[in-house]
């Protein structure tokens, strides 16, 4: 996939909402994005407040993104449009049950004319607790363009 790969500039938006209390995350990194007829996958490297690395790679298909981390904490998740899946968040404290419902996926890609944009809306109930609502906003822009 060497080949065709862009170095993009991407801003990933996370927002929590437990029963009305919004929690918000953003990372703002420097990736790959590599571009096939039926997928796209992008990949870099996340750096935490204590200074470990998580390796991040996205693969996008039509109604189908699969996430998988790697590094301080571990986590392959797959994202299907009106589908339940599980997996397992490994962190250095502990180990989290995952159980997630896919709302909708939509997804832009990256072109010439248009910056890229994904946006999931899923619930996730952590260790069998009360779900909670988070969206998940994703911009790619050329690096040259990222501020």
């Amino acid at each position: 996939m060497e080949g065709n790969s862009k170095q993009v500039a991407l801003e990933l938006k996370t927002v929590i909402d437990d029963n009305g209390l919004k929690e918000n995350h953003t990372v703002k990194e420097t990736g790959h994005l590599y571009q096939k007829a039926n997928m796209d996958v992008l990949t870099y490297h996340e750096t935490t407040e204590d200074g470990s690395v998580i390796s991040n790679m996205m693969t996008i298909h039509t109604g189908k993104v699969s996430v998988k981390r790697t590094g301080a904490v571990r986590m392959q998740q797959t994202f299907r449009e009106q589908k339940i899946s599980e997996n397992v968040f490994q962190h250095p404290h502990g180990n989290i049950h995952m159980e997630t419902f896919t709302e909708a996926i939509n997804y832009k890609k990256l072109t010439e004319e248009q910056h890229g944009s994904l946006r999931i809306d899923y619930t996730v109930r952590l260790n069998g607790q009360d779900e909670r609502s988070h969206q998940l906003t994703l911009m790619i822009r050329p690096k040259e363009d990222f501020q």
